[in-house]
Parts: C-alpha cells; structure tokens; sequence
C-alpha cells in the first residue's frame, strides 16, 4: 500500500492533470488555513498580571464555569494565603496555554484560547477569617427580594472562582486543575456553566442574545473608557481592592414555554427593546425622569411603565452597573420544558448604590418577571490585580 505521502509523489510523478492538482492545492490550502486558524484561538491570551484581574474588563469568552467553594473548618488566613500561592502559579501558567505543576494530563494544556480566571471573597469568608474591618464599602449580601426563588444549590460561598475560555476543553482542564489545588482548603459549593456565541458568530465585545432572544449588554460602559473605570473599579478604601471591584451573581431561570407564546410585539414592551437588534422603542414620554430622557433622546413613549428597560434605566446620576451574562441550559424536563436561563453578573464599585436601587425597581414593578425567576444568588468582593512577584489578595493576607 502507497502512503498518503507516497501516493502524492507518485502521481506528481506521473503527471496529475491541471484540473486534479488545483484541486489538491484547495485542500491543502484549506487544511492550513483551518490549521492557522486554530492555532490562532489557541494562542490567543489575556494578561494575567496587571492593575486588575482579568475577566472583567474582558471581551467575553464562549464558555464559563462560576465554582463556589467553602471554606474548610479551621481554614486559618495563613492556610488561604498558601491557597492563592498554588492557584496563582496555576492561573499564571494557565493563561499562556501551560499545564500546572504536577499536572495529571499535561497533553490536555492544548492552548491558552483567552483563558482567564477571576477570584473573589464572599461576605462570610471575612467573617470566617476575623477581616470584616477590611471589607469594601458597599459589599453586602443581598437581601430577599419578592420575585426570588432561591436555592442553596445556587447561592453564596465564600471564596469564587470564576473561569472562562474559548474552547470548553480548555476550561474543563483548567477547572479541574483549580479545584484539585483547592481541595486541602475548601469543598466546592457549587459550580454553575454557561456559555455565550462562539467566537466569530457576533462582532467582539460584552454584548449576547440571551435565550430569550434578547440582546443583552447593550447599555454597558464601553470598555477601557473613563466611563468604565468610574462605574467598576474600586479606587479608595483598603490597599488590597484598590483596582478591584464588586461582584453581583444571580441565576435567572427562563420560563420559555409561556414566553414563546407571546408574538414579538408582546416581547418587545416586556423588554422595552426591538428584538431584532436590541435598540430601544422610541417615542416621548413626559412623565420620563430627566436623565432617563438624556440616555434616549428620541423619548419611550411606547415603553409601558412595566417594561424591563423602563424599571432598570437610572433614577439618578452613578446609578449604573457592568453586566457580563452568560447563558445556561441544563437540559428538559419530560413534558419538553427546557431548564434554560441567565447566569447574570452586574460588576460595580458600590452594590448598595449601584446595584440595589436598579433591584428595588425591578422588584416593585417589571413584567419580565412573569417570565424570569432568580434561583440563585451570591456576591463576591474581588481584589484587585497581581503585580510580579505577588500572589493573589497578597495585601488581603498579610
């Protein structure tokens, strides 16, 4: 038998048609192009060290596990520093497409594909540790609201690890990479998936169609913007969250078998925007707040006061957030009903100024909550970034 390589040299050999040949050169080229291509997503990476963590201010990636974990009993602060040593070599190695010391499966370290790994401390771990003094301004655990349904499986912890990549190989190796060298300090509470487009499928950015069909982000700070740095990092207060910020986590189930029996008219006053490209319904309301009418200058006339973008839009000057959702879907019950939803984050400098107004207003009043229930909830402070020669929370820790 003629190798593949033989075969091609025998029939050079022999004179291939002109026709033939071309054909040939098509599928090689193919191969390199889609050989570059993959290469192209592999070596793509995101800094690890910097003025802040990667992950946030991060064009989102495809693919994401939230991991909770708890603190084991007698957990001490020295104990949890030697825990951010291991896992920030591992997150450093990580994020440049290299296998952790001591790795298992060393082959499954395939590429970077803009790893990142994000971690945060829950109000309990500083009550655990004795560090409820170096806790930020405006962190709290949320209060009960009207429309939650919230489930243990899917709420608090007290130390996050929040991992996310282009390529779901790359994040299940890294996954597990950071939960076994958690395991001699913590269990894990909970894990939760998500995903958003592929990578190519939507221009770049913060901005998804949710499950709902929703496009969501659209009011996002832009990236790498004053407007940004105002909203989401941290720049007073303790030494050690300077360049941080705080994170909200709430998981919101999709009710999607009524919701698709809404036509897209009905849909859209719910949400308050056009399904086709998440613009805003337009018109003039005079009972519109000043600057809910600065930030639509063509007015919401045909936006119902019950309309979801109506109930979040600011009362107030600073009254904003940064949300990176991502999409879930746990399969379907045996009546067809999928169990589908949102793994929705609002990143803010303040949750009790930022984020808790926004809340309070949706709670009183938003019709999408006919079809939305949060069953799941955490919040997490996450310290600013690792400078060289640092470990993660370093100034936390001391």
């Amino acid at each position: 038998m003629i190798s593949r390589r033989g075969f091609l040299s025998a029939t050079a050999v022999a004179g291939v048609s002109t026709a033939a040949g071309a054909t040939l050169g098509a599928v090689g080229a193919s191969y390199a192009s889609d050989v570059a291509s993959q290469t192209a997503t592999a070596d793509r990476s995101e800094l690890f060290r910097g003025p802040h963590q990667a992950g946030v201010e991060t064009e989102t990636q495809a693919v994401t596990n939230f991991i909770s974990f708890n603190l084991r009993a007698g957990t001490a602060k020295a104990d949890v520093r030697r825990w951010m040593s291991l896992i920030t070599d591992d997150i450093e190695r990580l994020s440049r497409g290299k296998p952790v010391l001591a790795d298992p499966s060393p082959e499954l370290a395939v590429g970077a594909a803009r790893l990142t790994a994000t971690v945060g401390f829950g109000v309990e771990f500083f009550n655990k540790l004795g560090l409820r003094s170096r806790m930020p301004e405006g962190f709290i655990e949320l209060p009960g609201f009207k429309m939650d349904r919230l489930e243990e499986r899917f709420s608090g912890g007290d130390v996050l690890i929040h991992v996310s990549a282009d390529d779901p190989i790359v994040l299940a190796n890294a996954s597990r990479a950071l939960i076994r060298d958690s395991m001699p300090f913590a269990t894990v509470r909970w894990m939760q998936n998500g995903f958003v487009h592929s990578p190519g499928m939507v221009p770049g950015g913060n901005t998804h169609r949710n499950l709902m069909g929703q496009v969501d982000g659209t009011e996002n700070p832009k990236l790498e913007t004053v407007d940004f740095d105002n909203l989401v990092w941290i720049d007073s207060g303790p030494e050690w969250i300077q360049g941080g910020t705080l994170l909200v986590l709430r998981r919101i189930a999709m009710q999607l078998d009524t919701w698709d029996q809404l036509g897209t008219p009905e849909k859209e006053e719910v949400i308050g925007r056009k399904l086709s490209n998440g613009a805003p319904l337009t018109g003039v309301n005079e009972n519109d707040t000043p600057d809910l009418n600065a930030r639509y200058p063509n007015g919401l006339k045909v936006i119902p006061d019950f309309a979801h973008i109506r109930r979040a839009a600011p009362s107030k000057t600073g009254e904003r957030i940064f949300r990176r959702p991502f999409s879930y879907h746990e399969g379907v019950a045996a009546d067809g009903r999928p169990d589908v939803g949102l793994l929705w984050t609002a990143y803010q400098r303040n949750i009790e100024t930022q984020y808790l107004p926004i809340q309070r207003r949706l709670e009183q009043l938003d019709l999408l909550n006919e079809w939305t229930v949060p069953i799941g909830s955490a919040t997490f402070a996450i310290p600013r970034g690792v400078r060289e020669g640092e470990l993660l929370a370093e100034g936390l820790l001391l």
